[in-house]
């Protein structure tokens, strides 16, 4: 496609769309199929980003396949430790921080008292100085020592890689560096995920008719399948792996942030339909919510924690009362005095909301243009 770019116009096309009939398959009977439905104008063009959005994509994803080696790895060095009846990582939290990695080197410089090596222990950490000594006493031989120091040395190399891979990807994007900072303002997205989304969706989002259609691509939405009235599945198509993967860790750490709307949506669903539905749905979300930022020049709008429960005031009282009777309280409801302001501090009334369809500003996550909030 490189070859021919600049050149023709390129269509990409999802083979489903031109299947042939079976048992009239051929190499030349595909290629006359295919010429008769582009002179009819039939064929629906995919979505193809520009040159150098697929360069920084290729980068993006290289650095997901080096971070993949890395845990690879790190995967390793935890079974060589087990392998010498190490349990350091039973007690430390993160086996490659700073204590983690002064007590790998120790013990690849020949280091065996558990004395010793529990010293280098640094911060909180030095309290379960015990703890650390009893997890390492082990029966380390010099295999251990070996095949620890070619691991550490491996993951050194792939921590550099992406190092530079980083750099790299941060120089290309310069000139987006505004987009970055808006794309940064949705909970749970870093620049990491904004480098992912900047590099599978590009900047151009009229490729897509509008944001349900984009999640549609992603492979972020519900499934559609229904007979005889009765709905069968609701699994998710596939879409790119690589943008449904940095979306689902960006929703998962949406999650677990305090007092936000994505928070409140992830344990509303979780609730009910469990914890990967729940994943799904915010990473839905934070996708549509992606698409304005990226389409308009605006930054992530807040709702709050509670905006399921300002929706419906009088749903949220009715099922908090319930649940205090249950519990066997009498409540008496009273409806709290306003607080004395002055004239200079007095907000102004909300704005009555105008008869028609009301706007979806608020579930893009954007500021309000139509004067409705």
């Amino acid at each position: 496609m490189c070859v021919l770019e600049g050149k023709f116009t390129i269509l990409l096309v999802n083979p489903q769309h031109m299947k042939a009939l079976p048992g009239r398959k051929t190499d030349q009977k595909d290629s006359e199929w295919i010429a008769d439905l582009l002179q009819h104008g039939l064929l629906r063009p995919s979505f193809v980003p520009p040159r150098e959005t697929r360069e920084v994509r290729d980068l993006t994803r290289l650095r997901v396949h080096l971070k993949q080696e890395v845990n690879r790895v790190r995967n390793r060095v935890h079974r060589v430790l087990e392998d010498a009846n190490i349990k350091l990582s039973s007690i430390v939290s993160d086996l490659f921080g700073v204590s983690g990695r002064l007590m790998l080197e120790a013990i690849v410089r020949g280091k065996v008292d558990p004395g010793w090596l529990a010293d280098y222990a640094r911060g909180t950490l030095r309290r379960k100085k015990e703890e650390l000594e009893r997890a390492l006493h082990g029966y380390l031989k010099e295999h251990h020592r070996f095949v620890l120091a070619e691991l550490l040395q491996e993951l050194a190399f792939l921590e550099a890689r992406i190092g530079h891979l980083e750099t790299e990807i941060e120089r290309r994007l310069a000139a987006h560096a505004g987009v970055i900072e808006r794309l940064c303002t949705i909970p749970g997205i870093d620049h990491i995920t904004a480098w992912s989304l900047i590099a599978e969706l590009g900047l151009d989002m009229t490729q897509f008719p509008d944001a349900t259609h984009l999640a549609s691509w992603a492979g972020l939405c519900p499934g559609n399948c229904e007979s005889a009235g009765k709905r069968r599945t609701g699994k998710t198509r596939k879409g790119n792996v690589y943008l449904r993967r940095s979306l689902c860790q960006a929703a998962w750490a949406a999650s677990h942030t305090k007092d936000t709307f994505l928070a409140a949506l992830f344990y509303r669903i979780a609730a009910r339909g469990g914890v990967k539905k729940a994943v799904i749905a915010v990473a839905h979300r934070l996708i549509i919510i992606a698409y304005y930022v990226l389409a308009e020049p605006v930054a992530y709008r807040e709702l709050g924690g509670d905006y399921f429960d300002r929706l419906h005031p009088e749903r949220t009282t009715r099922r908090l009362v319930r649940r205090l009777e249950r519990l066997g309280h009498e409540v008496i409801l009273r409806p709290a005095s306003p607080p004395v302001a002055s004239r200079a501090t007095t907000t102004p009334l909300p704005h009555t909301r105008k008869r028609g369809r009301p706007c979806k500003c608020a579930e893009r996550g954007i500021a309000c243009q139509h004067g409705r909030s």
